[in-house]
């Protein structure tokens, strides 16, 4: 009997776990991003990110990063920062902004 229970509770924890792990919370309110342009909207709605987006509009996107690196200014002197995305430990996804715009997607991602 305790054998059955035990590998019930582990068979539902796990299940649990595998379900939890598979929803996209949302990270933002249809107020926070209701003064973007439409398109933006979009991809914030659908968890894409294209160049030109901002930091704030990438973290809606996406949420937080795992990494944030400072980098060393452009030969212009501007501000850059990476942000590095990662999945399953393995993946992994840069992102290059310039003056806090997202100038580079590097990913190993299929």
């Amino acid at each position: 009997m305790r054998k059955s229970m035990s590998a019930l509770c582990i068979m539902t924890s796990a299940l649990c776990f595998s379900v939890l792990g598979c929803i996209d919370s949302v990270r933002y309110s249809p107020d926070e991003i209701k003064g973007f342009s439409v398109a933006i909207q979009e991809n914030i709605k659908r968890g894409e990110i294209v160049p030109g987006m901002t930091q704030q509009q990438i973290r809606y996107a996406w949420g937080s990063p795992a990494v944030v690196n400072v980098l060393k200014p452009s030969d212009d002197g501007k501000y850059r920062e990476e942000w590095i995305y990662t999945k399953m430990g393995l993946l992994k996804t840069q992102l290059i902004f310039v003056d806090g715009k997202l100038t580079h997607i590097i990913s190993n991602e299929p």
